[in-house]
């Protein structure tokens, strides 16, 4: 009687246990709420497939850096030796090709150009971008229409955008010198002298990329909080004391990262000023990229032509590094100061 009872009592047990069972159980074969897997099919998976997740993930990340850095190093790689059209069979010459580069008076002069023309765009775009953005801040109809215009010079290739301006210069049937005739400077040069030529390439390149420094400052003008500006005007703060005080100060990080982008765009600058001035008159707007095109493709010495690629390369790259960490610092200036 006993035994039978304890018998009973201990299959009624299993029963309860297999009952309080049997919702884990489905839990784990059954899809969670809206279709989701639940915990118990993430359980399911194979030990094997969870431990080379994490590697798959890495998969295009390194096929990515290893298409950015085989050309890399093979262009590297034929620098040390001496590989031109003429020479069908490269010497290994070692640092030659950069000891020439740097013992070459055009490298220099063709620097110094590329320094002027990227130090001249970066400033006149980044002065001419906020004066922009301050002038569409202030919600008008002007201000909005101006707002949709100022895109269009982005949409349009900066050889296109070139080409387009190269006829507008030309001295005799140009529309710029058509229009500025009535006041006796009909008969301007544009880009037939050294000057000139550098400065409307300049000019050109203001006018495709000043409308990308005035998008992202006016970006930034409207993330600005309101209340410092609030309490100046209730001072009785002037236009020019806000705007030095309390613009600036909190709109700088914005516009600093435009300077960057221009900066290191302009320092590898071709397409604009080879489709203007073809580096010309003479080697007046020889900037370093299109010295290396020339180098490289016209003149067909290849590994000369790479070696200027990759001292433009370190020049970009120390350049970026110095402004990247100046931006670092600003921010976190900002972030330091009390709200």
């Amino acid at each position: 009687m006993d035994s039978s009872t304890e018998a009973d009592h201990g299959a009624a047990s299993a029963d309860d246990a297999a009952v309080a069972g049997a919702p884990e159980k489905a839990s784990a074969a059954e899809p969670g709420p809206r279709g989701r897997r639940g915990p118990g099919a993430e359980r399911s998976v194979p030990a094997w497939r969870r431990s080379l997740r994490p590697y798959l993930l890495v998969v295009p990340a390194l096929l990515l850096t290893g298409g950015i850095l085989y050309p890399f190093g093979l262009g590297l790689y034929y620098t040390v030796f001496d590989f031109a059209a003429s020479k069908p069979q490269p010497d290994l010459v070692g640092l030659e090709n950069y000891r020439r580069i740097f013992t070459d008076s055009s490298f220099w002069d063709s620097a110094w150009v590329t320094v002027l023309y990227a130090v001249g765009a970066a400033v006149v775009e980044t002065v001419l971008g906020v004066a922009v953005a301050l002038l569409l801040h202030r919600s008008t109809l002007v201000g909005r229409v101006l707002e949709k215009v100022l895109i269009l010079p982005l949409m349009i290739a900066p050889v296109i955008a070139a080409i387009i301006w190269k006829l507008m210069l030309q001295p005799s049937v140009g529309v710029v010198n058509h229009l500025l005739r009535p006041f006796g400077l009909g008969g301007v040069q544009w880009t037939d002298t050294p000057t000139g030529a550098l400065l409307s390439s300049i000019a050109v390149d203001v006018w495709v990329y000043t409308p990308f420094v005035a998008i992202l400052a006016l970006a930034g003008l409207r993330s600005l909080p309101a209340s410092p500006f609030e309490a100046a005007a209730v001072d009785g703060a002037s236009w020019w004391f806000t705007f030095r005080k309390l613009t600036m100060p909190m709109l700088w990080p914005y516009v600093l990262v435009a300077v960057i982008f221009r900066f290191m765009d302009s320092l590898k600058v071709f397409d604009i000023i080879y489709a203007l001035t073809e580096g010309g008159p003479g080697d007046s707007t020889v900037v370093l990229q299109i010295r290396a095109y020339l180098e490289a493709i016209r003149f067909q010495r290849y590994s000369f032509g790479l070696s200027y690629m990759i001292v433009l390369w370190a020049v970009v790259y120390l350049a970026a590094m110095v402004l990247v960490r100046y931006l670092g610092r600003i921010q976190n200036r900002a972030a330091e100061v009390p709200k």
